[in-house]
Formats: C-alpha cells, structure tokens, sequence
C-alpha cells in the first residue's frame, strides 16, 4: 500500500512543479513516436494519482474552476492565432459544423447509448434523460487539442481544412454547453422526490432551451465583440513603459472576458475566442513577444489542466465502465461523427469526399468534454461518476486512436501540403501591414556580376534590412563589399509583388 499524498499549502509549489517537470521530459519521448503531448500530460497526472503514486485530488469544483481559466487562455489565443483571409471561404462550414453539428452529435450518440441501456449485462442502467447529457458531454470537438495537435504538427492542408476544423473546434462549446446545461436541469426535476416525466412541460421545456441558447450565443458574441474591439482601441492609445506589460495586459483581457461574459449570463467560451479573433486580426505593435508569451501560457494552462484531469479519474473505477465506454467510443469515431459531417457539409459541393473524410476523423476529444463532465457532479446530478468516467475512457481512446494518427490520415487521403519554411528575421520585427520578410543565403553564382546590393540582382519590389555574416550584422548601403553565405533579410511589399 502506498501513502496518501494530499495537496497542501506546504507543498503544493513542490509537487506542482514536479508534475509539470515530468510531464514536459515525458514529452519530449512521446513527441519522437508521435504521441500527442496532452495525452502525455494526462497518463502522467494519472500515475501520480490515487491509483498511482498516491497523489489525492478529488475536488471537481476546483478542477472545473481550473479547466475553465485554462480554457479561457486557449481559445482567446487560438481566436489571436486564426486569421480572418484563412477563415472567410469556411465560415459558413465551420458555423454549421459548431452548431448542427453538435446536435446531431447529440441525437445519434444519445440514441445509441439508451439503445445500450437496454441491455443490463453492460451496465449502463441510465434514465434516457442521462443517455441524452452523456452524449451532451462529449458532443464538441476540443479547442485544446485540435489546436495544439494541428499546430505541433506543422500541419498545411488542402482546402482550407485548417481554418476550418480550427473554427468549428473554437466555436463550437457554447452549443454542447447549453444542451448540457438544460439537460443537466431536466435530470435534477426528474430526480426531484414529488417529480414524474409527466409533470414536465416539454413546450414550455423546447422554447426555453431554445431561448437560453439564443440568449447565451447573442450576448456571447456582443460581449466578444466589444471587449475585442475596446482592447484594440486601448492598445493603440495606451503606451506602457514595458513591452511584457502589453502581453499581461491581454492575459486579463482573456479572462475578464469570459468571467464578465459569463455574470451578465453569455456564453463565455464563444466570447474568449471572438475576443481574441479581433484583437489577433488587428495591426498590433510588439506582435512576436505577445504572441510568444500566450502562446508559452497557452502551453502552461494545458499542461495544468490536462495534469489536474489526469490527477482527478480513477483509473480502476474506469476500468469499470471500459467495455461500454469502448463501444461508445468507437460508435462516435467511426458513426455518429462522420455521419454528422457529411449530413452538416452535403451542400458545400466544393469540400471533396477526402476532405470530408478527414474532417470526421479530426472529431478530437480532449479538456473541454471532461470539464462538461465535471457539471452534472457538481450539481448533484445521481449517476454522474459514471458519465464522468465514461468520458474520460472515451477522451483516452479518442487521442490515442484519433490524436496519434492524423497527420497519417492526411497523408494518406493527400491532403496535406509541404510545409513552409519559415524565414530567419534575426529577431526584427515589422508590422503585417508593411510587408514580408525573408532571408536569402547568397551564393557565388549571386556575386558573379559584383559584390555590392546595386550590382547583384535582387527580386523585384525587395529591400535589404539587414546582413548577417557569421555573427556580424551589417547595415546595408551601396558600398558594403558581399561574400559568397552572407544571409540578407530582406523586406518585401505587397504592392512590389
């Protein structure tokens, strides 16, 4: 037997930053066999936990307190990271996907498990009330790990694919949440003592659901839009006397977001990401370094949320449920979710069968179901242990099946494209709007009509910023003498292309 290791004050800065450490050296090895990181984060909080060295974390409030405020800095970044020209020719895919989508998730996967509830040698003996919020649970795809899995794997793919399931994972929580929410609500009226199916008002049930999903996605998207448009506004006025301060500064803005959205009754997840949407697509001065620190806290919350995930499941009471957890996670792989894409992208002519494929596949479980399955504990919902341990099981299954292989998949149904080589710009940095960098190595064939800027031939509508020779920089002019390997950065303007 081993000792019980609970979190103290004493010891919580100790043994977080052990976890953390961990996690990161394990990650480097699972990166080589091409292991997503956030499965990694996740198996090491499990050996910590009960089951494994003994590390006790059983409170779900905190864990879902911790999910939320990881999630807030992910999709905000996310939202930073999406560029309006990449998501134009898929919005109106990427909107169906989030919202349709996610219902019909709902519908099929809801069908399926009360179909297995009928069978009492599984046992999954739930009300169809709890089938229906089990699949509620798992019906988006998650930001965090369809974000981090596209992005480490320097994925470019065909059809503006990225853009799109980037989309579709950002925007599509707040559907899931308001089913989950309503359902969660349903359950806690049925479990009610004087309570009955009968009692239920289902019309007055339908409209206000309907109402609250209107509501939540309208004041979540006013909420996104002004904070967005208002921090831009502010950034370019405000001059603070700390380049880090900038990065801060929208650090809070991420989380005030979805806090403030989330008091006046919005939906926060959707806000975050349009928040930061805008405030990404926008000129920003001191660009590299803000988008270095959130991309480093992006890196953080996941790491932390997956760890306290990981710390929070009990593997043994997982086990339980394994077999039919497995069979309806293979039914949401292999059925529900391509079956949803196709039904959500039948009039998208333009999207080929391949990509469509493709799309099905990348239905990546991660963060955001389990937080979701965090909410019927909390409120008390009879049976939620349950739920939460069949979508953790599910979770796992989804990455190491889904996770590991697709940038395989893309391979094979050929729709990734080679990847762009990104220049050295020798830590300058530009505004977007100015132009484009890039560096060219200069070869003795450059220099065989002179050895100046005037007398080589530069493309049209270029500049040289700067020149690098070994570990001298240079400042260009007309006389500066050039050798065969210096690297220029050069500078090129749209309007020269």
């Amino acid at each position: 037997m081993h000792t019980a290791i609970h979190f103290t004050s004493q010891n919580i800065f100790l043994i977080g930053s052990i976890l953390v450490f961990t996690a990161i050296m394990v990650s480097r090895t699972g990166y080589k066999y091409g292991v997503p990181s956030l499965l990694v984060f996740l198996i090491v909080g499990m050996l910590f936990g009960s089951d494994g060295l003994g590390l006790i974390f059983n409170n779900y409030s905190q864990a879902q307190f911790v999910g939320i405020a990881a999630l807030s800095v992910i999709l905000f970044t996310g939202g930073m990271e999406t560029k309006l020209k990449d998501i134009k020719p898929v919005l109106m895919q990427g909107v169906t996907l989030s919202t349709i989508g996610v219902l019909l998730t709902v519908v099929f996967t809801g069908f399926f498990i009360f179909f297995l509830s009928r069978f009492p040698k599984l046992g999954l003996q739930m009300p169809v009330v709890m089938c229906f919020l089990l699949a509620a649970v798992m019906s988006s795809t998650d930001s965090a790990s369809v974000f981090n899995i596209l992005k480490n794997c320097n994925m470019k793919l065909k059809q503006n694919l990225r853009p799109m399931l980037e989309l579709e994972s950002g925007s599509n929580d707040p559907m899931a949440y308001v089913i989950t929410v309503v359902l969660i609500g349903v359950a806690k009226t049925l479990f009610e003592p004087a309570s009955s199916v009968e009692g239920i008002n289902y019309t007055n049930l339908f409209f206000s659901s309907l109402w609250t999903l209107v509501l939540q996605i309208a004041i979540g998207t006013v909420m996104g839009v002004g904070i967005g448009f208002a921090t831009v506004w502010i950034l370019r006025r405000v001059k603070l006397n700390s380049t880090p301060l900038y990065s801060i500064l929208l650090l809070a803005v991420s989380l005030f977001t979805i806090s403030m959205t989330e008091i006046v009754k919005g939906n926060g997840y959707l806000a975050v990401y349009i928040a930061g949407f805008i405030i990404g697509n926008k000129p920003m001065n001191n660009r590299r370094e803000i988008f270095g620190f959130m991309d480093g806290m992006t890196w953080l919350m996941q790491i932390g949320m997956f760890l306290t995930l990981g710390l929070l499941v009990n593997p043994k009471e997982m086990l339980h449920v394994a077999p039919v957890a497995l069979l309806i996670g293979l039914f949401l792989i292999f059925i529900a979710r391509p079956l949803t894409v196709f039904l959500c992208l039948a009039l998208f002519r333009k999207i080929t069968f391949r990509a469509k494929l493709f799309t099905s596949w990348v239905g990546l479980k991660g963060a955001v179901p389990i937080i979701f399955a965090t909410y019927p504990i909390v409120a008390g919902i009879p049976g939620s242990s349950q739920i939460f341990n069949i979508v953790f099981f599910i979770t796992l299954l989804s990455l190491v099946c889904q996770g590991i292989s697709v940038p395989k998949v893309a391979r094979m149904l050929r729709l990734n494209l080679p990847e762009e080589r990104k220049p050295e710009t020798f830590g300058i940095e530009i505004p977007e709007e100015a132009g484009k960098l890039q560096d060219y190595t200069l070869t003795a064939g450059d220099l065989e009509g002179g050895s100046t800027l005037k007398e080589i031939n530069l493309p049209e509508g270029a500049r040289v910023v700067i020149i690098r020779r070994e570990e001298q920089f240079i400042v260009p002019d007309g006389s500066v003498a050039l050798k065969e390997g210096d690297r220029l950065l050069m500078i090129y303007s749209d309007s020269g292309k």
